[in-house]
């Protein structure tokens, strides 16, 4: 099979990418590197079934003929993080709207039907009082606080998109919405929590939660993401299908720095920021966040393989791998994790 991930060079797409090498398919990667690096596709760099494109998603030259070669598109492109959100609201629209259009433009007029994948977000969700978020919900965005919504905007715009592509041109399309997936190679510098919680209590520092830290998430590990998402596109149709990714175990943010903490070792204090202080401007949180999983379920008979326990173990494992190979904390050590079976 030939696949094209888009932001391939990113935290999910490279593990899209190692998933379906492992599998011995061909794999084609863009990315701009602006928030994905180079050192996550590396070690791919000198298989034969490997390509890589360093390129913007709005200027690339080469997405027709990508879009005409692919059966397969992942498209992970996409300001992500929730700093950049609030450091470049504008861009977070125009990117990532932009894209999508574009490329479900190239793949239309390729002649071509490849399965698209879009990575759409729990994002999109808003806030709902509901315990539990499934994809019939209607969709609503807060206009009470600033920019903190564009993202959102942005994601429900993608769906939007990939859904009138596929029941206008009959494109076989799945929106993927993400609940926090969490795992190696996840960096902290865009705001991801559990990266950044696990770097703080690996170095013995204050473990910092945003808010009073009663807000739940549902993390869901990468190498499960992945499978799913490999599952899920064999299901794409061209009514467009929408469906949650994630694991519905639910946490609160305290509960979770107390967990990463203990198995760290327990050497860190956890302490409370307010938004303000944290973002630099007021910030409306959600809530909870648990996933509705009933449709992911039926569909592809998905299972998770790994609890936020695992994850949390391995990721304090990588890093004090690197340590002990990067003692100057210089550089980066990249590796391969076990890939689930087809």
């Amino acid at each position: 099979m030939h696949v094209l991930i888009t932001g391939g060079a990113g935290f999910i797409g490279s593990h899209l990418a190692e998933r379906h090498l492992a599998k011995g398919d061909q794999v084609h990667v863009v990315d701009d590197l602006s928030t994905g690096t180079l050192a996550n596709v590396v070690p791919f760099m000198d298989l034969p079934n490997f390509r890589f494109d360093e390129a913007d998603m709005l200027t690339w030259e080469g997405l027709a003929r990508a879009a005409g070669w692919a059966d397969r598109i992942y498209h992970m492109a996409a300001v992500v993080g929730v700093y950049r959100v609030l450091a470049e609201p504008t861009k977070v629209l125009a990117v990532n709207i932009a894209a999508c259009e574009r490329l479900l433009r190239a793949v239309n007029d390729s002649g071509w039907k490849p399965q698209v994948v879009l990575a759409s977000s729990s994002e999109v969700y808003g806030h709902t009082i509901e315990s539990l978020l499934s994809e019939n919900m209607d969709l609503n965005v807060s206009t009470r606080v600033g920019t903190r919504w564009n993202y959102s905007v942005s994601k429900i715009a993608d769906e939007a998109l990939g859904l009138s592509y596929a029941r206008r041109f009959n494109i076989p399309v799945t929106v993927a919405r993400f609940f926090n997936t969490v795992g190696p190679r996840q960096r902290g510098r865009y705001g991801m929590v559990v990266p950044r919680f696990v770097e703080q209590a690996a170095s013995g520092k204050p473990i910092t939660v945003f808010g009073d830290g009663h807000q739940t998430r549902s993390f869901c590990d990468v190498r499960d993401t992945v499978v799913a998402l490999d599952a899920v596109a064999d299901k794409a149709t061209s009514d467009g299908l929408v469906i949650n990714v994630g694991n519905d175990r639910e946490i609160s943010m305290n509960a979770l720095a107390a967990l990463i903490n203990d198995r760290a070792g327990g050497h860190s204090v956890i302490a409370h920021q307010p938004y303000r202080e944290a973002y630099g401007e007021d910030f409306e949180d959600i809530r909870r966040r648990r996933p509705d999983l009933a449709r992911l379920r039926s569909l592809t008979g998905f299972v998770h393989r790994y609890t936020l326990e695992q994850t949390v173990d391995d990721l304090l494992a990588l890093r004090r791998t690197t340590e002990e190979e990067t003692p100057d904390g210089h550089g980066a050590v990249v590796r391969s994790w076990p890939q689930h079976a087809a």
